[in-house]
């Protein structure tokens, strides 16, 4: 299995090491397993850009930490119309080669300095949490009931603390109190069908920049 991620940082308020978290990315994917080819973008963004995301995806106000994109759409057909089944043109490929567009990961390193002292530790720790959150999210784990937060705080400790390091526990604040006290946000981003159906999630800034839980 080939896994390609892009990670580009477009912010300059606390400049961050893409190739670092693209490869910190390429190991999870690694070792979850996907099947075929897959490909992840990660992008690192200032207040601004991210506020607006969030504005535009999910309807809320201010900036928030992560944003995770899944990308739902199946792989255009190739070969003539209508049926698809000549040699006309088309793309080459057949569609179960092509490889499996995961989405995109939007963070914002400003709100994760911020957030890093009281939850994950360090920034470094924060980026990690918030890259492995937003991986899990478009994979399809997700954290609207407690069973399902359990599931996904578990696998982001595991998945941390092998290709991390060990992230304090301060990083998912809200267990104590029955919250999800999970990072960050999963919408239905560019790529995807707008049925209404992106699901907020959202410590969106722990700090109170956004709210969303």
């Amino acid at each position: 299995m080939a896994v390609e991620v892009f990670a580009a940082d477009e912010q300059n308020d606390h400049p961050v090491d893409a190739l670092r978290w693209a490869r910190l990315a390429e190991s999870v994917l690694e070792e979850e397993g996907l099947s075929g080819d897959a490909e992840l973008s990660v992008l690192f963004v200032d207040e601004m850009s991210i506020a607006e995301l969030n504005s535009r995806f999910l309807g809320q106000d201010g900036p928030t930490d992560v944003l995770a994109f899944p990308i739902d759409e199946e792989p255009m057909e190739s070969g003539r119309s209508p049926d698809s089944g000549g040699t006309g043109p088309g793309l080459p490929s057949e569609p179960e080669d092509a490889p499996v567009l995961l989405g995109d990961i939007v963070i914002c390193p400003a709100v994760a300095y911020r957030n890093a002292a009281e939850h994950a530790g360090t920034f470094e720790d924060e980026i990690a949490l918030l890259i492995v959150h937003g991986l899990l999210h478009l994979m399809g784990m997700d954290h609207d009931e407690d069973d399902e937060a359990e599931e996904m705080e578990a696998k982001e400790r595991e998945l941390l603390g092998r290709h991390h390091g060990a992230v304090r526990p301060e990083a998912w604040p809200a267990r104590a109190t029955g919250g999800t006290g999970a990072p960050g946000e999963i919408a239905g981003g560019p790529g995807t069908p707008s049925d209404g159906t992106a699901a907020a999630e959202g410590e969106a800034g722990k700090d109170g920049a956004a709210g969303g839980e």
